[in-house]
């Protein structure tokens, strides 16, 4: 299936683009982070467990578990604070 992947702040830096078509065979968002940290480098970097990512599916925060649809769009992004 096609998504559209977006990367926001230190990720979308640290993998030098701000969203990208993904043709993936992942059901859900875990799994769809699993196959961008396979690529290795920056993905593996800034997407890695041990790292506080947040994930949005369609505009709307979610957890892994949630399920991919053809057409989707997935965001990745730092926890945000403020002050």
């Amino acid at each position: 299936m096609k998504i559209t992947v977006r990367y926001f702040a230190s990720i979308r830096e640290a993998v030098g683009q701000g969203s990208e078509a993904v043709d993936t065979a992942a059901a859900t968002l875990g799994a769809l982070r699993d196959e961008l940290i396979a690529r290795g480098g920056a993905y593996a970097t800034s997407l890695a467990h041990g790292r506080a990512v947040r994930m949005a599916l369609n505009q709307v925060l979610s957890d892994e578990s949630a399920a991919l649809a053809d057409g989707a769009e997935v965001a990745f992004f730092p926890p945000v604070t403020g002050g």
